[in-house]
């Protein structure tokens, strides 16, 4: 399966790195890095293009020729397209179409980014072409789904995370990362579980919420209407969640 990632700002090239496993990337255990991902994984081979855009702020309110900022695209099967402009975005399901690509996932980190009606009139563009569209928010609660973005989620590895656990008299002796969140913070969290008690719900939590916090999660902190809590709540929701399915399904290690 070949991606192709549009971004316009420092997440899309978090997401880049994560999914190429750049050994430079990940630094959040410096000086005390055990490499936990390095090596394990890498899409590069699969990435046919990340194509930096202009920031939306760096842009004027609206654009008369919105096409005229896209490059001709390459062929793949997936899109990612994420902080761009809204009159860019607009403009580029009949260029994803020209290019063959079959999926666009479009992530929401910031509330202000992608508007529900943005939303809305993307889906229906993308709908009238054939394209199947995703607007996870966040990144991380791209769930796998069916068709060739579940496909996507299932062979690339990134969406709501799983994780496995195993615990060894009491205490969490390793963690797998089965499938990670899009910026890579997942593995984080497995790595500062090891060795934490898994008895005490509470211990659980705070490590969840501090390694969240710390790797850090680039998501929206204010208010979501559609949400009706932050973006930042949300994410830390779907890792705490992965992080306690796993301890109520996890195997003791004699």
């Amino acid at each position: 399966m070949k991606l192709l990632i549009l971004y316009g700002g420092n997440f899309g090239e978090r997401v880049v790195r994560n999914l190429v496993n750049d050994s430079e990337f990940c630094k959040s255990c410096d000086p005390l890095c055990t490499h936990c991902k390095y090596g394990k994984y890498s899409h590069a081979q699969d990435v046919v293009g990340a194509i930096k855009l202009p920031e939306p702020g760096t842009l004027p309110d609206f654009i008369d020729d919105p096409d005229s900022y896209l490059p001709k695209l390459p062929s793949a099967d997936v899109a990612i397209a994420t902080e761009i402009h809204p009159d860019i975005l607009l403009a580029l399901p009949p260029r994803l179409n020209d290019a063959r690509i079959r999926g666009l996932i479009v992530p929401i980190e910031q509330s202000k980014e992608v508007s529900p009606g943005l939303a809305n009139q993307m889906r229906e563009k993308c709908s009238a072409l054939g394209i199947e569209s995703a607007f996870p928010k966040p990144f991380c609660s791209l769930d796998a789904g069916r068709g060739v973005i579940g496909r996507f989620v299932a062979e690339f590895g990134i969406g709501i995370p799983v994780i496995e656990i195993d615990v060894e008299s009491g205490v969490i002796s390793d963690v797998m990362v089965r499938q990670s969140a899009p910026c890579g913070s997942t593995w984080f969290v497995a790595r500062k579980l090891i060795g934490a008690c898994a008895l005490s719900q509470q211990i659980i939590r705070d490590i969840v919420t501090e390694a969240h916090h710390s790797y850090p999660c680039t998501a929206d902190m204010t208010v979501d209407r559609e949400l009706g809590d932050t973006i930042l709540h949300v994410a830390g929701y779907l890792i705490r969640g992965a992080v306690e399915d796993a301890l109520a399904s996890g195997s003791e290690v004699d």
